[in-house]
């Protein structure tokens, strides 16, 4: 296991801002997975987990250790008449897993193509994206216990998960690492197009000529022309989750915003953060190198040399801004660190 000292993570985070971790380490098996989380304890310094960085926000240098997790392998792992059984580690690139399970036939993951991000962040978050959620398709996971170096299986329940939110967010909230997730895929064509968007891209399209490998490449499409890519301009996609309110709320809030944009739930409306913080005029709003993309309000975008300060910066005065306008509290969706 080689540790690094002082290292720049800018190419390590998809803001592309320059911080430096005191220590780093790329861990590419269980074994130097184990040795990393030892160093950090035996050293007495925070550690942190990083897949491929592309919901991380550095305000400023850490002071600690950052684990790059690069486990790799998956598999198929067993079958029933319906059912593919599905393993993968958690350094998998998220997107070419699906794109690796749709040329293997394993339906079920085309909603969530291009999503940015690694197999072991998605439970964390309950990854969703076009009606689809992690939680639907996912079976179990294997994570590492930190403080005793153990692996553990959580089944799906266990998991307790809900809208981008699991228990490794909540009651386990750095006590684990996920190690590996098995999903349960469907040896059929699976075909939502229920959400909206989608089903408007696809209008027109016979039931016959609807494909899962259709679905995936619509959904992809449809992201590519919503988010600016990573790589050509710094940002993490959505910024802010979609606000949750009551329907009385809701009800008040449209009386006098009647143009307000809202999503019922089962109990609740979700609220439409982009539309919120256009309404409040931050849409392509920018100032040097920190901005709002001119396209879609909800990502916040480094156009070169920002610092993850000026992000925050920007990000708290959008805040405060829909705050006055309308009493909704924005959330950061990004981790700050």
């Amino acid at each position: 296991m080689e540790i690094l000292e002082n290292f720049n993570l800018k190419h390590f985070n998809t803001f592309h801002v320059s911080a430096h971790g005191r220590y780093f380490v790329n861990a590419t098996d269980l074994t130097c997975l184990r040795d990393a989380l030892a160093f950090a304890n035996k050293k007495e310094i925070p550690f942190m987990l990083i897949g491929q960085g592309s919901n991380l926000l550095f305000k400023e240098d850490y002071p600690g250790l950052i684990i790059e997790i690069n486990v790799r392998g998956r598999k198929l792992i067993r079958e029933d008449d319906d059912t593919y059984f599905v393993k993968a580690r958690c350094g998998e690139n998220w997107h070419a897993f699906v794109q690796w399970c749709l040329d293997n036939k394993f339906y079920g993951l085309e909603n969530l193509s291009l999503i940015p991000g690694t197999i072991g962040a998605a439970p964390v978050q309950n990854i969703g994206a076009y009606g689809v959620e992690l939680c639907d398709v996912m079976v179990s996971l294997d994570a590492l216990e930190i403080a005793t170096g153990e692996l553990k299986t959580f089944t799906n329940a266990e998991c307790d998960f809900s809208y981008r939110n699991s228990v490794f967010k909540q009651g386990l909230k750095d006590q684990y690492v996920i190690y590996s997730v098995t999903f349960g895929l469907s040896k059929k064509p699976v075909i939502n197009i229920r959400y909206a968007a989608l089903a408007k891209a696809l209008e027109g399209i016979s039931l016959d000529a609807l494909t899962p490998e259709l679905v995936s490449q619509t959904v992809c499409d449809i992201r590519r022309s919503k988010l600016p890519n990573p790589q050509r301009l710094g940002n993490a996609g959505s910024f802010f989750w979609n606000p949750e309110i009551s329907l009385e709320n809701y009800t008040l809030l449209q009386e006098e915003h009647p143009g307000i944009v809202g999503y019922p739930t089962a109990d609740k409306v979700k609220l439409a953060a982009a539309w919120l913080i256009e309404q409040a005029g931050w849409k392509g709003y920018r100032e040097g190198d920190v901005g709002v993309h001119e396209d879609h309000a909800l990502v916040l975008v480094n156009y070169g040399q920002a610092t993850g300060a000026e992000l925050v910066d920007l990000s708290r005065r959008i805040q405060a801004s829909v705050k006055v306008k309308y009493g909704i509290e924005l959330m950061p969706e990004v981790r700050i660190i």
